[in-house]
């Protein structure tokens, strides 16, 4: 070595080389499957955390809700009838439209004639606070009054609070809201489960086994189709009670086709596959293949779908409440309270305005969790 170290470098700058693993491959963060993935990107997403909270929240009061005043839901009383909202503490906010009044603005060719228009729609005029918008000039219609009628006064019920008012045979409607709620979501639930069931199983069965089957199932599945959803509900109204169940079996009859297509697609994509080969060549039956190898596969697919047919679900049955092929009175159901709440729109809003948020935020939320898992199941959208 003192031979070939010519510019004369002491020895002890020397150090052996050790030799290290190289780590420029390694993987420092922890290994996710594809569900966590799937988990992380959905709690990322805002809106959708947001949608389910709401939904938990609205399916939570449709449980709790009817319990938390001493209102029934059937419970009758002519003399409380059309009561409007009115909720402690909230009452003196005016601007939130929870005091317990009713109001409307009236118009004549003066102050007097508005004035009669308001006494006569307010049966009590001593109840009745009139403000005068313009004292008009005597041509039609000219002169305007706003006239504020304290109806709990008026009737004696200055302690009693109807938090959604009441309907037109004074039953509560914070108590025949969350159960008609209740009522809605269990139909669209089980319609959504035997939709999830039945087109699992039958567009499983079409796209694995294929030829004749296939089409022998296709075809039947084609005529079901065909079949108007209406036709199968008056034809359950004529076997059976209008009710949950009528509405039920109307959904399932024919609500099963799309999930069914949905999964014959994937299946006829992934039967060939070498993991489907290899299980084949180990002797696995085909139930077990389908059950243990394909759906789990296809699961994320399938419950987006699932949640997207449960809005559809509850649209469906308030639709046939509102035109009156539904749920019986003096049941409830979101429908049939949008249905009463409609016939009392102009005078009392409000019987209205309570049962159409509470479908619309429903709708809207389903839709936007479905949107949130559709996401989180692609592979592209993991981060």
């Amino acid at each position: 070595m003192e031979k070939h170290n010519l510019n004369k470098i002491p020895k002890d700058l020397f150090v052996p080389l050790v030799r290290k693993e190289d780590t420029s491959e390694k993987i420092s963060a922890p290994s996710r499957t594809f569900f966590q993935d799937a988990k992380r990107t959905l709690f990322s997403n805002k809106p959708a955390v947001f949608s389910m909270f709401l939904i938990a929240l609205i399916i939570i009061l449709s449980i709790v809700g009817p319990w938390m005043n001493n209102f029934g839901s059937d419970e009758q009383d002519l003399k409380r009838a059309k009561m409007p909202p009115r909720v402690p503490v909230l009452e003196n906010i005016s601007w939130l439209g929870l005091d317990g009044t009713l109001s409307g603005t009236f118009q004549g060719k003066d102050v007097n004639q508005a004035t009669a228009k308001a006494n006569a729609r307010f049966d009590k005029k001593e109840f009745v606070d009139l403000e005068v918008i313009n004292e008009g000039d005597g041509t039609r219609n000219s002169a305007e009054v706003k006239a504020t009628y304290h109806i709990y006064d008026a009737k004696e019920m200055k302690d009693t609070y109807f938090w959604m008012g009441s309907d037109a045979l004074g039953r509560d409607q914070w108590t025949r809201l969350w159960e008609g709620t209740r009522v809605s979501l269990i139909i669209a639930f089980v319609a959504a489960v035997l939709d999830l069931v039945i087109g699992v199983a039958y567009g499983g069965i079409s796209g694995f086994y294929g030829g004749r089957v296939d089409n022998i199932l296709q075809r039947i599945a084609e005529i079901l189709v065909g079949i108007p959803n209406l036709v199968i509900i008056l034809l359950m109204m004529l076997v059976l009670k209008p009710g949950i169940v009528s509405i039920v079996i109307a959904l399932s009859i024919t609500g099963w086709i799309g999930m069914s297509r949905i999964v014959r697609g994937e299946v006829l994509k992934l039967k060939n596959q070498e993991f489907v080969l290899a299980s084949r060549t180990l002797g696995t039956s085909n139930g077990t293949i389908i059950r243990k190898h394909l759906v789990p596969n296809i699961s994320g697919i399938i419950i987006i779908n699932t949640m997207f047919s449960v809005p559809g679900a509850i649209f469906f049955e308030a639709f046939l409440s509102f035109i009156g092929l539904g749920i019986v009175p003096p049941d409830a159901s979101l429908g049939s309270l949008i249905d009463l709440g409609f016939d009392n729109l102009r005078l009392y809003p409000y019987m209205l305005v309570f049962p159409a948020i509470v479908i619309s935020v429903l709708m809207i939320a389903f839709n936007i969790v479905g949107d949130g898992l559709r996401d989180a199941f692609d592979p592209k959208m993991h981060k």
